[in-house]
């Protein structure tokens, strides 16, 4: 009953819940996100410089996320190569003097607080020639714009700064008692200020830093007076002085406001109640490196401050395609050129349209160009995510929930949507489909959700990666040494299917190849099993079962393409040399080095070779009918089958405690290359030596295995 019971209510969930109302879904909430954000922008400002230097709040410790946009975290030769020549002011009190170490030390890690308080300081990068200044100005009085001014009046462009970052107001409290009349002459003084301001920000970039809290019950005595409520109205002179020249100038005097809603939620970190801890300041260094650079440099995670680039000829030609092609489906509809096939009513059980019984009625000019009308409208899709400034984004921060509650949702309707399998051979096509599927979900879970900052979840998907390689080797091994098809046709087709999808994402998003890293991945193994497999003598399960002599040429392919592999993998400089050649380099750069190419290729150089190896002692072994494949039987006998079942068990656990003890990346990935095949095969064996696990799969997950590479 309870069987009966299950499979009904599954019939009814199918009845509703098809492959197209899921579709109909997602477009409609693609739709009133597309909305929501257009709207979101027009009313709130779309300007994300304004966001990043005014909104944000902590996803986590130590991890800022602007409103609205991502902010990229600098690295210290990309922040040479923002700054270099440039000269950079840093004007204010002690808690600007936070600032400047801060921004310095991402110039300079190793940099340290070494100055001597209330005294100028200077550094300087001699490679990259950039000149970042502290002057020691607490108050904003006279001094400060006299030192404003006599730039201004300097008629050597070379020696204004490039960039003005400053700020006070706490000195201005504490050495007046926060009288009202400070307040008042402080508005004064930033009023003629304001002036020498923006004749610097007509040639740079010039900042001027709110105010930070404090945390008034740690605050030593002679700093009592410096209260929050003091520094708000402090802020707000600022903000109303400043604005009013911004409205009335094309200069703009950018207000950094977000570091003081960072210290709003860190301030009780404070030793002293005045000073930042190190997690705030390092905030608003970051926070300016994104505002000075994202436009010069254009990171991909950091969206902040980004202007869209126009589009380029091929994108503005492919535009034209697909719009073209639009123009060509209502001409071809309003005509009444649409013969179809009758529609197919659904499997239900399986999520997907049944195959006709009878031959299908050729196609007419109106499908070809329907299908681009759709890959039109995804590319649109596809572009407006990536390379518009439509929707907001946000930069990845791991939890364990975002990563596991997903993970443990798509499992259960996974198990849910088990079937009976047409066959029971092992790895048979819908048991690999379902395994690309449920692997397919998972990095995708594991790329959202930034997952790569846990090192046991990083080392897990790495073999992930790796047995998408297996499967590789595996399934064109098996195609060739069965069916001998070494032809162009068939070349033709495995790289059309491969690379379609990625070379029109390539001209569309103004993408190299090698940014879509895993495509010309499996391109090049490919083509080297095929070189391997189709080069003198060619051999085949025919000749190799007349004849078992022939089973040791494949051996000795197999050794000399490990050869070949190990060659490659100890010389990086032949290596970088060979793929650095043109036209091969514009295949395999990305930001004019192959170094990620080299990574990617070395991290998971014998996975192929291993799928090859197996494809071909399990084929040998199906041919003299040493395995037993039946529906229900298990696949060796009784003692073999129990043993190896065992250790793959304990292999799958050794691994995870491995992954868990692993303390960088670095440390893992060396091993990974040679372990990574004892889960894989862990894997295979606890999935098929059982009977009864061959004879089921899930449907769910081997429709996403049907369409892994385009999910990729």
């Amino acid at each position: 009953m309870a069987v009966l019971a299950y499979s009904l209510g599954k019939r009814e969930i199918n009845q509703h819940f098809t492959i197209k109302n899921a579709k109909l879904i997602s477009l409609v909430v693609v739709i009133l996100l597309l909305v929501l954000h257009t709207a979101s922008r027009y009313y709130g400002g779309g300007d994300s410089c304004e966001w990043l230097l005014s909104r944000g709040r902590f996803l986590g410790e130590n991890v800022w996320q602007p409103y609205g946009c991502m902010m990229h975290k600098y690295k210290s030769t990309e922040a040479k190569s923002c700054l270099a020549e440039k000269r950079v002011a840093f004007i204010g009190d002690s808690r600007i003097r936070q600032l400047f170490y801060s921004f310095i030390r991402i110039i300079d890690p190793e940099r340290g607080d070494d100055g001597i308080k209330h005294e100028d300081i200077f550094f300087k990068d001699e490679r990259s020639s950039v000149n970042v200044d502290f002057l020691w100005y607490p108050e904003a009085n006279n001094s400060m714009k006299d030192r404003l001014m006599s730039w201004t009046l300097m008629s050597e462009t070379s020696a204004k700064p490039d960039v003005v970052i400053l700020g006070a107001a706490t000195w201005s409290i504490k050495l007046h008692s926060g009288s009202s009349e400070t307040l008042q002459q402080y508005k004064v003084n930033l009023t003629a200020i304001a002036v020498h301001l923006k004749k610097l920000a007509d040639h740079g970039e010039v900042y001027w830093v709110l105010q930070d809290p404090v945390n008034e019950e740690v605050l030593s005595e002679n700093r009592k007076m410096i209260t929050n409520q003091q520094l708000e109205l402090y802020n707000e002179a600022a903000a109303d002085v400043l604005n009013s020249s911004k409205r009335n100038s094309r200069s703009r005097i950018k207000l950094l406001a977000a570091s003081r809603q960072a210290a709003l939620e860190t301030i009780t970190q404070s030793v002293d109640g005045l000073h930042l801890p190190a997690s705030t300041k390092n905030v608003g260094s970051m926070i300016l490196m994104n505002s000075l650079c994202n436009k010069l440099l254009r990171p991909i995670d950091g969206s902040c401050c980004q202007t869209v680039p126009p589009p380029n000829f091929l994108q503005k030609l492919s535009a034209c395609f697909f719009l073209g092609s639009a123009l060509v489906f209502l001409v071809l509809h309003v005509l009444g050129n649409n013969r179809h096939r009758r529609p197919v009513p659904p499997d239900v059980e399986s999520l997907e349209e049944r195959k006709p019984a009878t031959a299908a009625v050729p196609f007419g000019p109106k499908v070809p160009v329907h299908a681009l009308c759709r890959m039109g409208i995804i590319m649109a899709y596809f572009y407006l995510c990536d390379r518009a400034d439509v929707f907001m984004k946000e930069q990845k921060f791991y939890t364990h929930s975002t990563f596991f509650i997903p993970l443990v949702y798509i499992f259960i309707l996974g198990l849910f949507y088990s079937e009976n399998s047409k066959e029971t051979k092992l790895l048979n096509r819908e048991q690999t489909d379902e395994w690309k599927g449920w692997m397919q979900l998972v990095i995708l879970i594991y790329h959202i959700s930034g997952a790569s900052a846990f090192i046991p979840v990083y080392m897990h998907v790495r073999v992930l990666v790796a047995a998408y390689l297996f499967q590789t080797g595996y399934g064109h091994f098996s195609f060739f040494w069965l069916k001998g098809d070494f032809g162009l046709y068939r070349v033709c087709q495995v790289l059309f299917r491969l690379n379609f999808l990625v070379l029109v994402l390539c001209v569309v998003m103004d993408r190299p190849y090698q940014f879509y890293y895993f495509v010309p991945l499996v391109t090049f193994w490919f083509v080297i099993i095929y070189t391997t497999l189709a080069m003198w003598p060619q051999i085949l399960q025919k000749k190799a079962n007349s004849n078992g002599i022939w089973h040791f040429g494949v051996f000795a392919k197999l050794t000399g393409l490990l050869l070949f592999i190990c060659f490659f993998a100890f010389s990086q400089g032949l290596f970088e040399n060979i793929f650095s050649m043109w036209p091969i380099s514009q295949l395999f750069e990305l930001n004019g080095s192959i170094h990620e190419w080299w990574f990617r290729w070395k991290l998971d150089r014998f996975a192929v070779i291993h799928g090859m190896v197996f494809a071909f002692v399990y084929l040998v072994l199906q041919k003299r009918q040493v395995l037993s494949e039946g529906k229900g039987e298990a696949l060796f006998s009784g003692k073999i089958s129990h043993v190896l079942l065992f250790l793959s068990v304990v292999s799958f656990i050794t691994y995870s405690i491995w992954a868990g003890s692993c303390k960088t990346k670095t440390e893992c990935n060396e091993m990974h290359p040679y372990i990574s095949v004892v889960q894989i095969l862990s894997f295979i064996l606890i999935r098929n030596i059982p009977g009864y696990a061959r004879s089921i799969y899930s449907s769910f997950f081997a429709w996403f295995g049907k369409i892994s590479l385009e999910v990729r």
